[in-house]
């Protein structure tokens, strides 16, 4: 059955040409299992995934995942629009006592998420913050034994399944970092003060590395100031290869704008590495103060979602995507939390209210993702020598005659041809 495209929102009406990097076209001869031209036949084209990584949290499906409650509609809302999911590593919360993980019931949401075809990334493997305490007492030597032991060990047991990190999580802050809730220093911190944020991150990044040599790694950040540059510029410099720069952009305070984020991404951008947008929070209610520099500092009793602010975020959401989509150094935006059950600080942050209907911010996002951008069910007609051109975001496909179907992927822009025949079994 070819399905129509899911209907288009308000906040996505104008559509606008396909930013050319992310679009190819690629000529591909079908064939037979006995290699005979499939010619003069009506084929059915779709994609399948995005090569843009086009990702939320998927905490909020762990407990579907692993048959503690039925989220049957949050999963489908979810897999609606997203296909790539974090997933949390806080050691706090991963380890609340030695020895004692959550791996069995984050690998079960890992493989529930994996099922689906949704690419997986950990996050994070060090961080100073969501600590365990049980770490406080420890030198910083043995602090510092048992963190990279962790790095090696979540990173090799979820090899195939995760493998993308956040390896150091907000290091510009991390050797100074004393806003502890139990008023006791975290033992990253002081482990920070001692070695030095380079050598660090170098041990850490190795660590990882070492255990799983295909894996993307990630240094990740809010600090998006010269200090975060000054510490790239040092690893860089240093040789500690990184494979994406991570950059977090929790707006509570009001959406920065078209030409202030781009500004930013460019900064970044030199470098030459992929940049992922890794936490990205738009509201539908009542913004923070601004005068507000900690967003911790901001947990008001009550923080609904009204219709002027599900009207606002919807606009901003799509003129976000459309600018970050558009620059060719962007590989990955990570909306941090598709509900507002739960949502961080209580923010009305979500694409979905807390009761879990649909905010227009969702609708918004899913046609562009699920529509303007993607290519649905489509019938082709193969010429006589079995050719069929198909045109769409870079990303996989499908092919299907009949019953018989085969898998292929547009991997670079502009117009490329197929150099083997697809087989369609």
């Amino acid at each position: 059955m070819v399905e129509e495209r899911p209907p288009q929102a308000d906040a996505s009406r104008n559509r606008r040409p396909a930013p050319p990097h992310r679009v190819g076209e690629l000529h591909l001869r079908l064939v037979d299992p006995e290699g005979a031209p499939l010619a003069e036949r009506e084929v059915v084209v779709e994609q399948t995934r995005h090569a843009f990584a086009f990702g939320s949290t998927g905490f909020e499906l762990i407990p579907h995942a692993n048959g503690e409650a039925d989220a049957a509609a949050l999963a489908e809302h979810w897999l609606g629009v997203f296909d790539t999911a974090t997933l949390p590593f806080y050691r706090g919360d991963f380890e609340p006592e030695p020895g004692v993980t959550q791996t069995d019931r984050i690998r079960a949401a890992a493989r529930w998420f994996a099922d689906r075809d949704v690419r997986l990334k950990g996050h994070p493997l060090v961080w100073h913050t969501v600590k365990a305490p049980w770490m406080d007492a420890l030198s910083l030597d043995e602090g510092w034994r048992v963190t990279l032991e962790r790095v090696r060990r979540e990173v090799g047991a979820f090899r195939g399944l995760v493998d993308t990190w956040d390896v150091v999580n907000e290091a510009v802050i991390m050797p100074v970092f004393e806003n502890e809730p139990d008023g006791v220093p975290n033992v990253i911190s002081r482990i920070a003060r001692a070695k030095g944020r380079i050598p660090l991150i170098r041990e850490a990044f190795d660590a990882a590395r070492e255990t799983n040599p295909g894996a993307t790694l990630l240094i990740n950040d809010f600090d998006l100031s010269s200090a975060y540059e000054c510490l790239i510029e040092g690893l860089l410099e240093n040789g500690v290869r990184i494979d994406a720069i991570g950059l977090q952009t929790h707006m509570h305070q009001g959406y920065w704008g078209e030409e202030t984020m781009l500004a930013m991404v460019d900064r970044f951008a030199r470098y030459g590495l992929p940049l992922h947008l890794t936490e990205n929070t738009l509201l539908s209610g009542e913004l923070m103060p601004a005068h507000i520099v900690d967003l911790n500092d901001y947990q008001p009793d009550s923080w609904p979602s009204t219709p002027e602010g599900e009207a606002r975020q919807a606009d901003e959401l799509v003129r976000h995507y459309r600018s970050l989509v558009g620059h060719p150094s962007v590989q990955s935006i990570t909306y941090w939390g598709i509900t507002d059950a739960g949502a961080w600080l209580g923010a009305p942050a979500g694409l979905l209210r807390a009761d879990g209907s649909r905010k227009p911010a969702y609708d918004a996002l899913r046609e562009l993702v699920r529509g303007e951008w993607w290519l649905p069910p489509t019938r082709i007609r193969t010429d006589d020598d079995g050719v069929v051109r198909v045109s769409g975001f870079l990303g996989d496909y499908r092919v299907t005659l009949g019953d018989r179907t085969a898998a292929f992927s547009i991997e670079r822009s502009g117009t490329d041809a197929a150099l083997d025949p697809l087989v369609l079994a």
